[in-house]
């Protein structure tokens, strides 16, 4: 990812953050609606879990193209994934959730260059989290 791209998505993280700020568990209502059978693996408190996932994204997000500065991160939250029962194919929905929460809060601003980067951005995320974490598959 360039430079530029980097800042491009920082600079939406900080929108997205004061918008989730307002509605913290909007991320979590759009992941149940693309894959309600997901409700199970969390807990009830899903405001405090949509501050804490906002949170982890803006620290991976801010250092992103520092690999050993994210790596224990994503090897921590692939292990702590795998054992709340997580499995490759959740990511998907999480995927569409997360792009959803950014329509949300952006409106307008989420451009299709701008969608395009949070899905590449969240591919990488997710293939790292996945390699470090063992997340098994289906």
């Amino acid at each position: 990812m360039t430079d530029d791209e980097l800042k491009q998505l920082q600079q939406s993280y900080t929108k997205l953050k004061e918008e989730t700020g307002r509605s913290p568990a909007y991320f979590y209502d759009a992941l149940f609606r693309h894959a309600p059978e997901l409700r199970k693996l969390f807990r009830e408190d899903l405001e405090g879990q949509g501050m804490k996932f906002m949170t982890t994204l803006g620290v991976i997000i801010a250092r992103l193209n520092d690999e050993s500065a994210v790596a224990p991160q994503f090897q921590q939250l692939g292990k702590t994934h795998a054992s709340l029962g997580v499995l490759t194919d959740h990511f998907a929905p999480m995927e569409e959730a997360l792009i959803d929460t950014l329509r949300h809060a952006l409106g307008k601003e989420m451009t299709l260059e701008l969608e395009t980067l949070w899905r590449s951005a969240f591919k990488e995320i997710s293939v790292k989290m996945i390699e470090r974490g063992e997340i098994p598959g289906h």
